[in-house]
């Protein structure tokens, strides 16, 4: 855990720099025997202020494209050991992710990332056509400081990390700063899935927290140890900016949407799980060379450009 050493240790460093007065959003731990709620109705700090207007341009940015792995009713975050206990995910990134994954089991895995140190893995709730799953073409995490942040006191995230964005227990529209569907690489969003022209297929994009607390890598909710920084800055409690990860998932689905609906129901329950399975040393340099330095490290043949 040396990366969650250091990032605790420079906490009273960046405390200037990001202290804020946020304060919780409305946490609640759903009971334990609850398997379709347990993490449903919890909520991280805050949201961004603005949905980001594209995953590409002029912000300082890295990516990770990952082919589709599988797909499981597992949720190693939710329901650790439980097979079969969650609703249908696809699974992106490292090869191995089950009921019984951990972060230590992450490094032995294979990954399906172009990233070839980057074991972490990422998973979204299935999309079904009339009960049937649709095969997801591939996964994009874009990695980039959060709205405003200054990029040149971004952290790596801490080894270890697990996160949850978005909710799956939705009953209404969430924020599309948080969750949106687009078209392809275009800059609308919106809260259900559009229709989409031909050559522009549909994506699910989920933002991740760009905030922690410098001190837990998971909390009861999978959500309390994070939080959105806002007009620049993180909140007094979680004041450690790490990358904002916008994570997008890519379906070979155009025009009509009727019979859409997620695996954990409906169209408004859009969500991600991450588990960083990256290479320390891997993330710390992509961090340095990219964010820290303020350049756009290529966003589609991995070259750096600026």
């Amino acid at each position: 855990m040396r990366l969650a050493s250091a990032a605790a240790a420079v906490v009273m460093m960046l405390l200037v720099a990001c202290a804020g007065d946020g304060e919780r959003a409305g946490e609640s731990v759903a009971s334990p025997t609850s398997h379709v709620h347990q993490h449903h109705d919890d909520r991280s700090l805050g949201e961004p202020d603005r949905p980001v207007a594209g995953p590409q341009g002029a912000i300082p940015q890295f990516l990770v494209e990952c082919e589709y792995s599988h797909a499981a009713e597992d949720d190693p975050i939710v329901y650790p050991g439980e097979v079969g206990a969650s609703h249908l995910h696809v699974f992106f990134g490292n090869t191995t992710t089950d009921a019984d994954t951990t972060i230590e089991s992450l490094a032995e895995g294979d990954t399906t990332c172009d990233q070839r140190l980057d074991k972490a893995a990422y998973w979204a709730p299935a999309l079904l056509r009339d009960g049937e799953m649709i095969t997801p073409v591939k996964s994009t995490a874009y990695y980039r400081p959060g709205i405003d942040v200054d990029p040149t006191i971004v952290q790596p995230f801490p080894e270890g990390l697990v996160m949850i964005a978005g909710s799956a227990g939705a009953t209404e529209e969430q924020p599309v700063s948080i969750v949106a569907w687009t078209c392809g690489l275009g800059i609308e969003r919106a809260a259900a899935p559009p229709e989409c022209a031909p050559d522009r297929v549909l994506r699910l994009l989920v933002t991740f927290p760009d905030c922690w607390d410098g001190e837990h890598l998971d909390s009861d909710t999978h959500k309390a140890h994070v939080a959105y920084s806002s007009k620049g800055v993180c909140p007094g409690s979680h004041p450690v900016p790490v990358p904002q990860m916008q994570f997008s998932v890519e379906y070979p689905v155009s025009g009509n949407v009727d019979g859409l609906e997620l695996a954990s129901g409906g169209l408004l329950t859009g969500h991600a799980d991450f588990m960083n399975g990256w290479d320390a040393d891997k993330l710390a340099s992509e961090v340095e060379l990219c964010l820290h330095r303020e350049v756009v490290c290529g966003v589609t043949s991995g070259r750096k450009t600026g």
